[in-house]
């Protein structure tokens, strides 16, 4: 019978894979860098794979690897629940959170705050930043769990959920009949690049007239008639109107949300965490969950 893998050596391989660098694993393992690589190399003789490329300071997964990874990860999580199981006592401890902040104004207030009360010695450290951002911080190991906004990246996250995409201007505003067509985006962000794609295939006019890396700033661009916009259902605010298709507005893809988490992240005070996200943002499908200001007649009004 053959012996089985050591966990150590798996979670110090995950560190690697997420991060792309020895060192940067090497301080989140807790180990010297010539520990962790005397751990690879013995994880690479035992399962006679090279399991990891190395290109200079560059660490990237083999094709063997990627499959590695995908299994490690699920032990990690395995061996997880089993000490959670035959340890007694209230969750506690701390979490590192992103969230796009695109999300931040309707979802924290709710979903973070009902879980505070549910889990009051579970300490979550907050920060909103786009998506791009969030995944960077993920790989240098700013976070525990982020949600985030899949672009082309689909390797990335579990993905949890996809909602439909708005075009959206202010109420009574003219920036919708202004030709070209002035738009507000952010500055490395999937929608825009959606948004634009889909303009060019029907041959709209259009000019970025608006771009910030700060969700409130490109929402007070549309609210306040700088431009037209485009956003997900759970990030549209009151004052918004959404736009009908019959405005020679091409359909946008839908959104796709996504969680992720270090390598690490596994266990009880994780699990809540997560768990709780999906259940809260899984509850806010369909239009009755709109602001008051944006109802269902604004689909097909105007």
């Amino acid at each position: 019978m053959a012996a089985p893998l050591d966990l150590d050596q798996l979670q110090s391989f995950c560190a690697i894979a997420d991060c792309g660098s020895f060192t940067e694993a090497a301080r989140r393992v807790n180990k010297t860098q010539s520990a962790v690589s005397m751990q690879i190399k013995r994880l690479e003789e035992r399962l006679e794979e090279s399991l990891l490329s190395r290109d200079g300071r560059t660490v990237s997964l083999t094709e063997r690897g990627e499959a590695l990874y995908a299994l490690a990860r699920r032990m990690l999580r395995i061996n997880a629940e089993i000490i959670d199981q035959f340890s007694d006592g209230d969750l506690q401890g701390s979490i590192r959170f992103g969230v796009p902040d695109d999300y931040a104004v309707r979802l924290l207030p709710v979903i973070l705050s009902s879980f505070q009360r549910t889990h009051p010695k579970i300490v979550v450290d907050v920060r909103c930043q786009p998506s791009e951002e969030l995944l960077e911080g993920m790989a240098t190991g700013k976070y525990d769990l982020i949600v985030f906004t899949q672009g082309t990246n689909h390797e990335y996250g579990e993905l949890f959920r996809r909602e439909r995409m708005f075009w959206v201007a202010s109420h009574g505003g003219q920036a919708l009949s202004t030709d070209p067509l002035p738009i507000a985006g952010g500055l490395k962000c999937c929608w825009k690049e959606n948004a634009i794609e889909a303009l060019n295939r029907i041959g709209r006019d259009y000019r970025i007239a608006y771009t910030s890396s700060n969700a409130m700033a490109i929402a007070s661009a549309v609210l306040t008639d700088l431009a037209v916009g485009f956003l997900p259902e759970s990030a549209l605010q009151p004052g918004m109107r959404i736009i009908a298709e019959d405005r020679n507005l091409p359909r946008l893809r839908d959104a796709e949300i996504a969680i992720m988490r270090a390598s690490h992240a596994y266990g009880s005070i994780y699990d809540a965490l997560a768990n709780h996200i999906i259940a809260a943002m899984g509850n806010l499908d369909g239009q009755d969950h709109l602001p008051d200001s944006i109802s269902a007649n604004a689909i097909a009004a105007e």
